[in-house]
Formats: C-alpha cells, structure tokens, sequence
C-alpha cells in the first residue's frame, strides 16, 4: 500500500503517468479521454507547450517572493488581464492557491468591507442548500453540502444560513411556471434576511452555475436578478463563487455575464489555471476595495504562497490563449454539440432524469424511476458504477452521490476541455452514453 494518504485508504489508485491534449495515460496502460478535465479544471487540455513555456521561463526568472516585501510582474500582469478592463465594476483581484482558498478570501473581504464602512453588527452569511464552496472550515460553512460537512458539523461557524437553491427539476411546484419560482426563491431570501435581521447580513453567497454538489444547475432567466434586488434593498453584498463554472466553462468568460447581474466579489479558480499550478483568486468590486483603501489601508488576510510567481505566470499564459484562440466562443458551439450529442444519445433513457448544464458543463441526473424522479438506492453506489464503466469505456467522467439531500440521488459531469474538437465530443457522448447504459443494466 502506498504511504500516500489518498482518497480511499483501502485502494491504492493507479497512477497518472503522462498527458497531452484531452487525453490521460495511466500507469494500466490505458489511454483515457479527460471528459471532465479532472473537476472541471483541464481547460486547456494537457500539456499547452504555451503554458508550459511561460512556467519554465518564470522558473529561470524568479520562482518565489514574499508579498509582504514584494509584487511580481506575473501577477501585476494576470491581474491586468482579468480586471484591467473592469468588467461589471470588478476593479482588483488578489490570488491564492485554490477555490476554497478563495472562499475564505472573499469572506473575510466581505467582513472587512462592512467593518471599514462602520456596519460591525454585519457578521452573517446566507448560502444554499446544496451548494459547494470549498473544504476549509469557512468555505465548508458556507456551503451546502450536507455530506461533506456532516462529520465537521461540531466545528463549523454558526453564522452561516441557507435556503433553497434554484434546481427546477425537483424544487418547482406542479403547475408552478419559471417566474412564480423565482418570485418563490427571492421570498424565501427576504424571509430569511428578515428572521435574521437585514442588519446583521453581509453577504449572500452563491455559485452561478452549481457544481458538483447538484450537478450543473443554471439558475432560471431572473433569478439572479431577484437575488440581487434583496441584498441591495439590504445592503449586503452579492458573492458569486464560479470557482467551477467560471473562465469561459459556461460559454461566457464569467458566469454572471448571462445573467444580467454582477457581482460584488467573485471566487474564480479552476479553469483560471487550467491545473498548470495551484491557482484561485477573488475579483473585487471598486467600492469594496475604495473602502478598504480609504479606511484601514490594508486587508487583513494572507497566504504565504499569495499571487505565487510561477502560479501566475501559469494562468496568465492559460487566459491568454483562451482569449487570443477565441475559445470562449468556441465554448459555446462545442456546449451545444455535447447537449445535442447527450441528449441524442440518452435523451430518452429510462434511468435518466434530466440532462442539464451550459457550455461545457454538463451534468446527467440518474434515476430509478423517470417517471415520478425515483432516485437510486444510495447503497447502489450508481455514481461509482458510472465512474467504473466509464473508464472501461476510456472515458474519465465526474462523478457525485447525495444529489438531493446529501445522501440520495447521482449524476455524473462531463467538462471537456475547451480545445475539443467536434469529433471528440461526439466520442465522448458516445462513450458516456455507453457507460451510463452498462451501468444502470446492471441494477435491473
């Protein structure tokens, strides 16, 4: 057995050996297409001689300064690229080393903005149900995932509260249309603001396209603006963790950008490096950082290995090639072939609930019943049956139990890397498609 701690200590995995494009090799001697780059992560595939360049030429320049003494040029440059133009008001960025990372920064951002603008009694946080935004202790807080948090429960903040998420396929009422919903959901929030206390929050968090924890769920047309509306009519900020949908995965570069809203801190980290080095980050708004600035001058919050030289050098050479290669637009038609080419191949099966997601994000509900939404049997592990099959198809999918509650329900991610070809989404559909089949015969 290895010495490693890895995910299961009763197995060892096999290993990883080798990469390149959109395929793995592992140590079985397996050539395995990446469907899902890793967590929705490999967006360039794997590799990117670009990418790999830009480390090696950071290495020979300079691999590490504390950013208590000093800035670099790569991060001065990343930061540039991503919030040089100000999108949607977002006027800074500070990087560390993951999503949940990220989490925490945007959190205790969120703190020290309402600190510095003389609101203290602002100390609280509502998330959602069913969400996910990290696993460091604040980041597991605020998410909603009940089986990650179940055995940390005793440890976690209690100034986090959650509501219902935005998941149609199970959260409408029978006969209930999209904007009664909504309207629903945003009633919901104000209750909650007001059982807590507008004056108490400062945050409302949310991923703009939910992850792994329900699979890919886009918000409704007018959600987001609803959201928004509540905290404002309140004042509390809006963070938006795209930690997994965001950097051009939904056919966009940010999420936010299809919903009419943006927000006052964003969570970015994945598809922000492209797994080329640890990366994630937050953008801030220009009035959170104005009060900062013109408050106590500094932010309160630090990693030592911050805005890492090579880390940077790695994600601003992935963004660059996204940008000038256009991929984010090629994000979208490929998205649309890999709905197609799922919903061609499972659109009717009968274990298949619902097939969901944007761009290249894309998720499949699996059922027992797709009649009345019947989830599996948890003890049926048909998340892991997917995984299994998939890979004996050569196929690496994303795979996820406690859909519903924590406990009950799969479904399964497929997040190409953005350099796809049509010919290799249609053979992912099609190898998903077979694993999902062979997996689900099995239990009949």
């Amino acid at each position: 057995m290895s010495h490693l701690v890895h995910r299961s200590l009763r197995q060892d995995p096999p290993l990883a050996v080798s990469g390149q494009g959109i395929w793995l090799r592992d140590s079985l001697g397996r050539d395995v297409i990446d469907g899902s780059g890793g967590a929705a992560v490999a967006c360039l595939g794997h590799g990117h001689p670009r990418v790999v360049e830009a480390m090696r030429a950071q290495m020979e320049r300079l691999c590490y300064a504390h950013t208590s003494l000093y800035s670099c040029e790569s991060a001065e440059a990343l930061a540039d690229h991503l919030v040089g133009q100000a999108p949607g008001g977002l006027t800074h960025a500070y990087f560390v080393s993951s999503g949940s990372e990220g989490t925490e920064a945007a959190l205790k951002m969120a703190r020290q903005y309402v600190l510095e603008i003389g609101q203290p009694e602002r100390h609280r946080v509502i998330a959602r149900r069913q969400s996910y935004h990290g696993n460091t202790l604040g980041a597991l807080a605020a998410g909603g995932n009940a089986m990650r948090r179940a055995p940390y429960d005793p440890l976690l903040a209690g100034a986090f509260s959650h509501v219902s998420a935005c998941y149609p396929y199970r959260g409408r009422a029978e006969g209930e249309d999209d904007a009664a919903y909504v309207a629903r959901l945003a009633a919901e929030l104000e209750e909650t603001f007001q059982r807590l206390g507008p004056g108490t929050v400062m945050a409302f968090i949310a991923e703009t396209v939910v992850g792994a924890t329900l699979g890919c769920v886009a918000a409704l047309p007018g959600y987001f603006r609803a959201m928004r509306a509540v905290c404002d009519r309140h004042g509390a900020l809006l963070i938006l963790d795209e930690v997994m949908c965001g950097m051009g995965r939904t056919g966009t570069l940010h999420a936010w950008e299809q919903e009419g809203i943006t927000p006052d801190i964003q969570v970015i980290a994945k598809g922000l490096g492209g797994g080329y080095q640890p990366i994630g980050g937050i953008l801030v708004s220009g009035r959170v950082v104005a009060a900062l600035r013109d408050g106590s001058g500094v932010f309160r919050h630090g990693h030592t290995y911050q805005a890492h030289p090579v880390a940077c050098a790695a994600a601003l050479a992935v963004q660059q090639v996204i940008a000038e290669e256009g991929l984010v637009a090629r994000v979208a038609q490929r998205g649309a072939q890999l709905e197609d080419a799922l919903t061609h191949t499972l659109g009717n099966h009968p274990h298949v609930g619902e097939i969901r997601g944007r761009g290249l994000f894309w998720a499949v509900e699996l059922v027992a019943s797709r009649a009345d939404k019947t989830p599996f049997p948890p003890a049926l592990a048909i998340h892991e049956r997917v995984r299994d099959a998939a890979l004996e198809e050569g196929l690496a999918c994303y795979p996820m139990n406690g859909t519903l509650d924590g406990r009950l329900g799969d479904h399964a991610i497929l997040a190409p890397p953005y350099i796809a070809t049509e010919e290799e989404i249609a053979e992912i559909a099609a190898r998903f498609g077979r694993a999902v089949r062979r997996a689900v015969t099995l239990t009949n």
